[in-house]
């Protein structure tokens, strides 16, 4: 007889086991599936250019955000963390995948930039390496992975980890255009997740609703010459924590 549920982190565990084993994208079992995908660079995926987001360089072109530190969550060959740490950032960057973090550390060193880079579970991490205070929080598709239930360990992780006055700046599917838009109660019901959740800008606000909107838009379309990334089918936001 199994009972063993008294924290609402041993609920959050119980929820994961909900999921089929192959729809994992979250936990440190997912890796695996993460080291697949990374495994051949030459696949034409539109993040795997070393293009910072456009999204990312317009706020900081605009002053939006200063910098500091810094944390990519769900980093994949770096290419934010690079940017960042070129402009003066103190950057923290991870990862589930011990290969996409490889091919960033790759680039980082090729590039001669100072990148400390974290292969596991950023919501384990986060009581340890990851603890902060970081002055950016910056997400490029990591968010829309997650089942309904660990946008707690998201909250919670932002909660502990972000600065008073820092920024939390996201990437994730928009409705309308990818991700699937089943309500929260059918992933527990159908098999995974469906590639990705899509996400309305009033959903966005609802579950940050404790942070404070700076900007929330469409991503830009940048063509295939252009120097940064990006694609009309992300929402973009950026948010700030209240320092008080």
């Amino acid at each position: 007889m199994d009972r063993h549920v008294r924290t609402v982190e041993d609920v959050l565990r119980l929820m994961d086991g909900l999921f089929a084993p192959e729809a994992d994208r979250w936990t440190a079992d997912g890796a695996s599936w993460w080291d697949g995908f990374y495994a051949d660079r030459s696949k034409p995926v539109p993040f795997f250019v070393s293009k910072p987001d456009e999204n990312l360089v317009s706020c900081l072109d605009r002053g939006l955000v200063s910098p500091g530190r810094a944390l990519d969550l769900g980093c994949g060959p770096g290419r934010n963390a690079l940017h960042l740490a070129s402009l003066g950032f103190e950057v923290d960057a991870v990862d589930l995948s011990p290969q996409a973090v490889s091919w960033a550390s790759e680039r980082a060193r090729e590039a001669g930039a100072d990148i400390r880079f974290h292969c596991g579970n950023a919501f384990e991490l986060a009581a340890t390496v990851l603890g902060g205070p970081y002055d950016l929080i910056y997400d490029s598709g990591c968010f829309h992975h997650l089942p309904p239930h660990r946008r707690v360990s998201y909250l919670a992780l932002l909660d502990r980890a972000l600065a008073p006055g820092g920024h939390l700046g996201l990437t994730c599917f928009a409705s309308g255009a990818m991700g699937s838009e089943l309500p929260d109660a059918a992933f527990y019901r159908e098999a995974g997740l469906q590639g990705g959740l899509a996400y309305t800008p009033e959903s966005l606000r609802a579950i940050f609703a404790d942070l404070t909107e700076v900007e929330l838009r469409r991503m830009n379309d940048e063509p295939a010459d252009s120097a940064l990334f990006g694609e009309p089918f992300l929402w973009t936001a950026l948010l700030r924590r209240p320092v008080s």
